[in-house]
């Protein structure tokens, strides 16, 4: 029996981010291959985030970052709490992506969303509802890849289990490949293919099975403690 590879869709080599004079990232390599999903962990002011933007080409950088040619890529930032402010409805925020509207609808009906909930205000919304939007908006142009920081971020638990849930149907159904920035060891464990285990350099690059409690201690500091999360 013969056994394809999975095509790689991101290749980095090198990647080294300095902002106002300070290095942010220094030297990662990675590769990430269709249909995979890509964890990035690491604590607070990590890079994370910057990595993120570096990978959409929104920041300067040294070294490689390749895509496959032609991709599709879609962004969930992790928070845009701006936008709940400006009294604009669903529809009109959605179609800011200058779609038809036939591209809105097969959004919404793939994150299983109403469509009355386009005549909401953004204001009006819950925080998870509103991160359901903002999926909704990256998926629009039908991308391939789907890049998340923090999906989850400031949302309850019950609307987190829905969002990862999501996610992981999405992945199944539209064969795409993930890159998802998280603090949740126990989603890694569950929906990871490879985790990447970032503090400005790259401490770890491989399954969650190696991510072992010494090293998350390295990572994180102090004890660490992985509990089973189960959705």
């Amino acid at each position: 029996m013969v056994f394809m590879e999975k095509e790689v869709i991101l290749k980095v080599r090198n990647l080294t981010v300095t902002l106002d004079d300070e290095t942010i990232l220094e030297h990662l390599s990675f590769e990430v291959r269709r249909g995979e999903v890509l964890t990035i962990l690491g604590p607070n002011g990590a890079g994370k985030t910057v990595l993120l933007r570096a990978l959409l080409n929104l920041l300067p950088y040294e070294g490689e970052i390749r895509w496959k040619k032609g991709v599709k890529i879609g962004y969930v930032p992790q928070r845009l709490p701006f936008i709940r402010d400006i009294p604009m409805s669903v529809e009109e925020f959605l179609k800011l992506k200058g779609a038809p509207e036939e591209h809105v609808e097969k959004a919404l009906a793939s994150l299983g969303i109403d469509v009355k909930i386009l005549r909401k205000r953004v204001g009006e919304l819950s925080s998870g509802q509103f991160q359901r939007i903002l999926i909704a908006f990256a998926l629009i142009r039908e991308p391939e890849v789907l890049l998340f920081d923090e999906p989850t971020a400031g949302i309850d638990i019950g609307a987190e289990e829905t969002v990862y849930n999501c996610l992981e149907r999405l992945r199944r159904e539209k064969k795409l490949t993930i890159l998802l920035v998280t603090h949740d060891l126990s989603v890694v464990y569950h929906f990871a293919s490879n985790c990447l285990c970032l503090n400005r350099r790259m401490l770890c690059f491989g399954p969650p099975k190696r991510l072992t409690p010494a090293l998350l201690s390295r990572l994180y500091g102090g004890k660490i403690k992985i509990y089973e999360h189960r959705h």
